[in-house]
């Protein structure tokens, strides 16, 4: 299964939870280099994860995190380990899930129910 595929069933998941998501259009290859310099103008960070995703907290308030979708056996890039390094440094949620079971996991780490959102 290829990274596309992963993230929609990702986002499926967290969708029928009821968990706000979105995507960061970060796959600028392929682009014109005109369009891949506005987009960089415009913010757009290589190694940036793939999804943003709103936990509510079981305790109250809600968590912004990242998740990195990869294959089975796709690597981080050097933009997206040093990515991962800075949201670690300033407390944000991080995760490379490779399948919705490594989202469900990382909920669990996170404490949050998905039961909870119905």
């Amino acid at each position: 299964m290829n990274e596309a595929a992963i993230q929609c069933e990702i986002v499926k998941y967290l969708q029928s939870l009821g968990i706000f998501c979105h995507s960061i259009p970060n796959e600028a290859g392929g682009r014109s280099a005109m369009m891949q310099m506005q987009l960089i103008s415009m913010g757009l960070r290589p190694g940036v994860g793939d999804l943003i995703v709103w936990w509510r907290l079981p305790t109250g308030g809600t968590r912004l995190g990242y998740l990195e979708i990869k294959t089975a056996t796709g690597k981080q890039s050097e933009y997206q380990i040093k990515f991962e390094k800075r949201c670690h440094n300033a407390g944000v949620g991080y995760a490379v899930c490779r399948s919705v079971a490594d989202v469900k996991e990382y909920m669990r780490l996170l404490g949050i129910d998905g039961g909870a959102y119905r």
